[in-house]
């Protein structure tokens, strides 16, 4: 049941209790040497052919990023040989990876036997029906797929979307979080209430990559994302600050009522083995916590301050919460 105006400012003259119904605001959304083997299920689903559709880059970042494909050729080959229409120079990508094929009223997107899979929505697929507003994985590059009567309309608004969203975690990106913790600052200097801020990065994320590769370093922050967004309120705000440190933004939150956030979430990550292509494996974080009280300071001295927390967690034995 949702909370009364009055109960929720009730709730807000409390101090260190967080606020509201958990509400996810961000939607959910990753070169290797070694070939691993994967147990392949084909997708099924329709969609309808419109006079345009396109694959959208949304990840990773760079100069092509929110760069468009027209689906204009009966079949469309993705891959990192120069023969391919859409070309990802990617060791994780094969030379011929994957094609798009217009079939009968609708996008039909094949797998072609490459060595890291093809994955439609973050499922592995040998065959799969691309419908608007998916997400196709190839190597560890991600497109979206827009069609329909206002695909163009729709075209502008992923570009608008990708200047404040990351597109691997789907949490917001460090731009969009500077300008939401400067106005939440300024909020915290003009009434008084208290503002945290949580940082966290992944333990060890390096040997992570080294040991399994960056596709699974993309889906373990992908899905660490998923696992600490469903704690994230609807005033709170979580991104992505850079590589594999993340910002929890906690709106009139107290000391005591930010530290129990951050040891939630490091339990959460603790606890659960992240599982990629059968591989269990078990990952930590370590977390900083500061809180402002109607101070009036810079956002860099702000970031600065949990920074240092964050690294003395780290320096301190990590997977273990700093304020």
């Amino acid at each position: 049941m949702a909370e009364s105006h009055d109960e929720k400012k009730s709730q807000r003259a409390k101090g260190n209790e967080r606020l509201g119904p958990m509400v996810v605001t961000a939607e959910d959304s990753v070169d290797d040497s070694v070939t691993q083997v994967t147990a392949i299920a084909p997708a099924v689903g329709q969609a309808s052919v419109s006079r345009k559709a396109f694959l959208v880059l949304i990840y990773p970042p760079g100069p092509s990023m929110g760069k468009r494909y027209e689906l204009t050729k009966e079949t469309t080959i993705i891959g990192r040989g120069s023969e391919a229409d859409v070309i990802i120079e990617k060791e994780s990508v094969s030379r011929r990876h994957a094609r798009v094929m217009r079939q009968g009223g609708k996008y039909v997107v094949e797998d072609l036997k490459s060595t890291n899979g093809t994955y439609l929505n973050d499922l592995p697929i040998t065959e799969g029906v691309l419908q608007d507003g998916d997400f196709l994985k190839v190597g560890n590059a991600i497109y979206k797929f827009l069609s329909g009567g206002n695909v163009e309309a729709s075209y502008y608004e992923e570009i608008y979307r990708l200047t404040i969203v990351d597109g691997l975690t789907r949490a917001y990106n460090k731009r969009y979080f500077e300008e939401f913790l400067e106005r939440e600052m300024a909020r915290c200097f003009r009434t008084g209430r208290p503002l945290s801020l949580v940082m966290f990065d992944i333990d060890h994320f390096k040997n992570i990559n080294d040991t399994y590769g960056h596709l699974t370093g993309d889906f373990i922050l992908k899905d660490l994302c998923r696992r600490i967004r469903r704690t994230v309120r609807r005033d709170e705000l979580l991104a992505r600050y850079g590589g594999e440190e993340f910002c929890v933004v906690l709106p009139e939150a107290e000391k005591t009522g930010a530290v129990e956030f951050a040891e939630r979430i490091r339990r959460i990550v603790e606890e659960e083995a992240f599982v990629f292509e059968g591989t269990k494996i078990h990952v930590t974080i370590s977390l900083g916590v500061t809180t402002l009280v109607g101070e009036d300071i810079g956002l860099a001295a702000f970031v600065q301050q949990v920074d240092e927390k964050l690294y003395e967690a780290k320096r301190t034995g990590r997977n273990r919460v700093v304020a």
